[in-house]
């Protein structure tokens, strides 16, 4: 009976060591389904977050460009509203930016590429900070490995010891041998100056030759080019030249510009009054200030004046707004302003469109006389 009852003890030991393996068995398993379903469903979220960057709208009249650079690359972080590529149009450069702080992570369409309105440009993935990469399974596998692999025991003091004298008596051994062996210093001899490589001029031009250079043209001075033919074609031309009495104009910006620029921070130059003539003349004489659209004559009781900038990329023309009622204080710092967006190139269409005559100053090419298109 004493041996039945061990026998049974035992027994249900055993059950119960067996029904703990299951369960600890089926934990793992669980944890182990739980975690691959967490990354899977962050992966899956990461993926349905990541939004695609459409070219924008330009204006009514431009409908596509030239992807003239991309400013960030993929892998590099942005925040919001930040610059990350430029496109050429026949009059302005476009910015395209983050639309929110992400990391960029696919260009969709290269430099010098035409691109159109609506198009997909580039991918980013929403976050701060950058995205971080996730770490490699075989890594992972192998730290793991590393933590539970014992250390090798340490040597004893006796075996240090040993090994330390057989290493010094081996290394004096090989410094007596290396040192017996070793031939007699040879005369130091001067270093050789480096040989100068012999530089290759230009070949000379010959006289009589018709070498050419061909640049690629960009879209603003293909329009350019363009329109001023349009409008040779177009629109009937007239040139006059009158005399005019400088001197009073002269002498009054001799004597305030330096108390415009302290109180007003601008400088007084002449296409104030250039602007501020044209205005007074253009109110006198309204045909000068109309247009024909269609079958009817508009005529304006406004002014938005036209004023011709260069810039690297070509000649345009900002316009200044309802400039009949500015002072040429206001109409200076106004063309001051656009002059600067024009060169930094930063002009919008609208800060463009829509001008009803305009005037451009010759002399400040040295120019005596002008007949521009």
């Amino acid at each position: 009976m004493l041996s039945q009852r061990v026998i049974a003890i035992a027994r249900g030991r055993s059950a119960v060591a067996s029904s703990r393996a299951s369960a600890i068995a089926l934990s793992r398993a669980w944890e182990a389904s739980h975690s691959y379903a967490r990354r899977a469903q962050f992966h899956s979220s990461r993926l349905l977050q990541a939004e695609t960057v459409k070219v924008p709208q330009m204006a009514e009249s431009i409908s596509e460009g030239t992807l003239k650079s991309w400013l960030k690359q993929p892998g590099d972080f942005v925040n919001a509203d930040e610059e990350v590529a430029t496109i050429e149009t026949d009059k302005i450069d476009v910015s395209v930016n983050a639309p929110t702080a992400g990391t960029i992570t696919e260009h969709l369409a290269g430099e010098e590429d035409t691109v159109t309105v609506g198009q997909d440009l580039f991918r980013i993935e929403p976050g701060e900070g950058g995205a971080s990469k996730p770490a490699e399974p075989k890594e992972q596998e192998a730290d793991k490995n590393a933590e539970t692999t014992p250390p090798p025991p340490a040597p004893s003091k006796e075996d240090v010891q040993q090994k330390d004298t057989a290493g010094v008596q081996e290394g004096t051994e090989k410094k007596e041998l290396k040192e017996s062996s070793k031939p007699a210093p040879a005369p130091a001899s001067k270093p050789s100056k480096p040989k100068e490589e012999p530089k290759s001029e230009p070949a000379p031009q010959v006289a009589g030759s018709r070498g050419e250079t061909r640049v690629k043209m960009n879209r603003m001075r293909l329009r350019i080019a363009e329109r001023l033919k349009e409008s040779q074609n177009a629109a009937a031309s007239l040139t006059t030249f009158n005399e005019i009495d400088m001197s009073a104009l002269m002498e009054f910006r001799k004597r305030y510009k330096d108390e415009v620029l302290k109180t007003h921070d601008v400088k007084l130059g002449y296409m104030s009054a250039f602007a501020k003539a044209s205005c007074l003349a253009l109110k006198e004489i309204p045909a000068a200030n109309a247009s024909i659209e269609g079958g009817d004559i508009v005529y304006r009781d406004y002014v938005d004046l036209s004023v011709a900038v260069a810039t690297p990329k070509g000649l345009v023309t900002p316009v200044v707004r309802n400039a009949e009622s500015m002072t040429m204080i206001e109409i200076e710092k106004e063309i001051a302003n656009l002059g600067k967006k024009a060169r930094d190139g930063k002009l919008t269409i609208e800060d463009m469109a829509g001008g009803s005559f305009t005037i451009s100053n010759g002399g400040v090419f040295g120019s005596l006389y002008g007949t521009p298109i």
